[in-house]
């Protein structure tokens, strides 16, 4: 027949069918496949009310409430019938004729202090239900009590391990004052000692009730509190096992492609009888200005239409027809942040960029304003805008896009004073929007206006001959200052020129401009080296000037390099006997007194003074110890200070070192004194007598006019006892006269002093001289350096 029953299906499941046709031949092809077909439950009456619980009587009448069956049937139960009884009765008499649309009622027409008992049924599209158990029974009596009612409708949701959450409806009995707030007692079956869940009484009619053991079976029941006291307690709800059921699912939030925010429940136990009922604060939600619900099949969404800080709080759903499926979700500060950013994301999309807007000026002075995007797509659009103008594509705009970079750029050919102001793009990609500006006013549009005008003149300059490194200047090794340029695009009439201080300087060659560096030579640099050096490149083609200005800080710069490059040739300190004392020397490549040096004396530094001289000439810096003594002993260092590092050279004049004493008193001396001049008549004999000293002995030798002279008759020469030194001239003419000078000397040094000898005639006026004076000596080095 071409008719089937397939059983074993699952309700809520989707299926697609097929069939095939079959003879004795065989199989027929498959036939088109059907549409999906969902499983529905099969409908029945609903299940039974439960939880009968008085929660008013004024003495004529009782208010009643009771719980909604646990299963309506597959289809949405459409209200309830209520029969009632005083207590000893067989009969049940109906109490209403049209169906209670809600979950509580009010009874009239009741006899005071009577006892009454009720039962409840509901119904939907197949019928009338099992009605519920009687409930017990309830004394006529009008409640006078100051304290609240029961709370009653007691529901429990959301069962996990550890926890679950509870929530009542408020009493219809509030008693003598307002209701200020509930406590939650529970309990575990079996066990007779009731828990109060929280110390202080919450003003909310929902409580998460935590710290449960899990797999135990508990009751819970709500007492109201006024200003009078503990009120009533509820019926004591239903046992209930703490245990997540397996595959337990959490409302989750998000954003949909429209940009709408959402919060969603899957449940796969939901039926077509079953609805999604959402709550904020455990309340129905009802607000359709604020929210929308859309519920297909197993999943449901809330979505907020305007979100804002009004929707913080908790949001819970319960899906009716199941086992008691339900969930909540807090919406805090952090999540609503997130969402509404995100929201904002998709609502608002922005094209993301690489790089804001930029300029660089080009060589020749243009300027190159750009923009980078992530990614263009061949449909995007975009736009320059100054000073809120368009601007199109032109030979003083060039605008160009590289969609495969996602780079826009605008370049500028000429860029002037009239140019201040704001730039910026605007790009557009199907929805999604950006936009870049950059603010060219005051100091930051001169700073470009100034560079493009430089990189401007700089590209004119470079088409002739030009510098392509400007005069710079360097110290060699030897301690030359070089002043050095590089030039380029020079050729064979090309003119190259010296100057200082607007004169030109006459070089001894010319440089070679194939080469492409010039260079002037200052070989040892000293202050009347300061002044303005120029180079000048010219030919047809055009003219380039270089200028260095060699004063104030560059000159000091170049000391320093100097001093650097001299301190590494700095000799060791050497001893110099001197007519004054003692000269500390240091010999180097090149010496300036502006250098920066240091003498110090047992790591203390000196200043020059009369005690203590210091100076230099162009290759040596020198320490004059003026008439040392023995506290002059000790250890001088001399420093001196390049741009990087430093340079010490020490010497020790005491201790294992070399003692001052030979250089003040075992030098060869003249002790006895000589007179600077002698005045004499020719025909007489002089003797030149003095007293000589050294250790140890010195060598004593005689000069006439700086030449040594060969002694003979006429001049004799005598030293007794190593100590006492004579020349003597025998009948002195006056081809005798001249300068006359003693050399004393050992290997500390020595002495020479000079005698000025005058011959007159016989008969002529004898000279006038002055009164006698002895001959200054001048100081002789060692002959051994030390």
């Amino acid at each position: 027949y071409p008719r089937f029953v397939v059983h074993g299906l699952e309700t809520g499941q989707q299926y697609v069918f097929r069939v095939k046709a079959v003879n004795a031949v065989g199989f027929s092809e498959n036939s088109q496949e059907s549409e999906a077909i969902t499983v529905q439950a099969a409908l029945t009456c609903p299940s039974y009310p439960h939880g009968i619980t008085l929660l008013n009587c004024d003495g004529h009448s009782m208010t009643l409430g009771w719980k909604a069956p646990k299963y309506s049937g597959g289809s949405p139960i459409l209200g309830y019938y209520m029969d009632k009884r005083e207590a000893n009765h067989q009969n049940w008499h109906g109490v209403n004729s049209s169906l209670i649309t809600r979950t509580i009622y009010t009874v009239e027409d009741l006899t005071e202090d009577a006892f009454y008992e009720f039962k409840v049924a509901a119904a939907n599209l197949v019928g009338i239900g099992q009605p519920s158990d009687p409930s017990e029974h309830f004394k006529c009596k009008a409640w006078t009590m100051p304290e609240p009612g029961p709370a009653y409708d007691l529901t429990v949701c959301e069962v996990r391990n550890t926890s679950l959450v509870l929530l009542w409806k408020a009493p219809v009995y509030e008693g003598k004052s307002p209701i200020t707030g509930y406590l939650v007692d529970y309990k575990e079956v079996d066990t007779e000692d009731w828990i109060t869940a929280n110390e202080k009484p919450t003003p909310k009619r929902f409580f998460k009730v935590t710290d449960l053991h899990e797999g135990h079976t508990y009751v819970f029941k709500v007492r109201a509190v006024n200003d009078a006291g503990v009120g009533k307690s509820s019926e004591i709800s239903e046992p209930v096992l703490v245990e997540a059921r397996p595959g337990t699912k959490e409302i989750f939030s998000g954003v949909d492609d429209e940009g709408n925010i959402y919060l969603a429940f899957d449940c796969k136990e939901a039926t077509d009888a079953s609805h999604f009922a959402w709550g904020k604060s455990y309340e129905d939600i009802d607000d359709s200005d604020k929210f929308k619900i859309e519920t297909e099949g197993s999943h449901s969404k809330l979505y907020f239409k305007n979100p804002d800080k009004s929707d913080l709080g908790t949001y819970s759903i319960s899906v009716s027809d199941t086992d008691g499926v339900s969930s909540s979700f807090v919406m805090d500060d952090e999540e609503l942040e997130r969402l509404m950013a995100l929201s904002n994301e998709i609502k608002n999309p922005t094209i993301p960029l690489k790089s804001e807007l930029a300029y660089e000026v080009l060589e020749k002075g243009e300027v190159r304003f750009w923009i980078q995007a992530e990614s263009l797509s061949p449909d995007s659009t975009f736009r320059f805008v100054i000073n809120d103008k368009e601007v199109e594509n032109s030979d003083r705009h060039k605008i160009h896009c590289d969609r495969s970079n996602g780079i826009i750029e605008m370049v500028m050919d000429r860029f002037t004073i009239d140019n201040e102001g704001t730039y910026t793009v605007q790009i557009q990609d199907g929805k999604a929007k950006n936009q870049s500006s950059l603010v060219l006013i005051g100091d930051a549009f001169k700073a470009v206006l100034a560079e493009s005008d430089l990189q401007r003149k700089e590209f004119l300059r470079k088409q002739g001959p030009h510098f392509s490194e400007f005069l710079y200047w360097k110290v060699t090794d030897e301690c030359e200052v070089l002043l050095a340029c590089k030039v380029a695009n020079i050729k064979k009439e090309t003119v190259f020129k010296w100057y200082k201080d607007g004169s030109g300087i006459d070089t001894d060659e010319v440089p070679d401009l194939q080469k492409g560096e010039c260079h002037l030579s200052i070989p040892r640099l000293s202050r009347k080296d300061e002044g303005v050096y120029k180079a000048t490149l010219s030919d047809d083609r055009g003219h380039d000037v270089s200028t260095l200005e060699l004063t104030g800080k560059v000159y000091d710069d170049i000391i320093l390099a100097l001093t650097g490059v001299s301190g590494k040739s700095a000799s060791p300190l050497k001893i110099l006997c001197t007519e004054e004392g003692i000269r500390l020397q240091c010999f180097l490549k090149y010496y300036n007194e502006e250098m920066k040096v240091n003498w110090s004396h047992r790591e203390s530094k000196i200043s020059s003074g009369e005690k203590m001289k210091i100076g230099g000439g162009d290759d040596v810096a020198w320490l004059q110890i003026c008439e040392p003594t023995e506290k002059d002993k000790g250890n001088y260092t001399f420093e001196i200070f390049g741009d990087k590092e430093s340079y010490k050279r020490t010497l020790d004049l005491s201790g294992q070192g070399m003692l001052i004493r030979p250089y003040l008193y075992d030098r060869g001396k003249v002790i006895g004194g000589l007179p600077d001049v002698v005045t004499i008549m020719d025909g007489k004999t002089l003797n030149l007598t003095c007293t000589v000293f050294g250790n140890p002995d010195p060598e004593v030798v005689w000069f006439k006019n700086d030449k040594l002279f060969e002694f003979d008759e006429h001049y004799a020469f005598s030293l007794e006892q190593g100590k006492y030194a004579s020349l003597t001239i025998k009948g002195v003419t006056s081809e005798d006269s001249g300068k006359y000078s003693i050399h004393v000397k050992n290997k500390y040094g020595g002495e020479t002093v000079d005698v000025t000898i005058s011959v007159y005639r016989h008969g002529e006026k004898m000279p006038e001289i002055k009164p006698g004076q002895l001959a200054k000596p001048r100081p002789i080095p060692p002959s051994e350096e030390v």
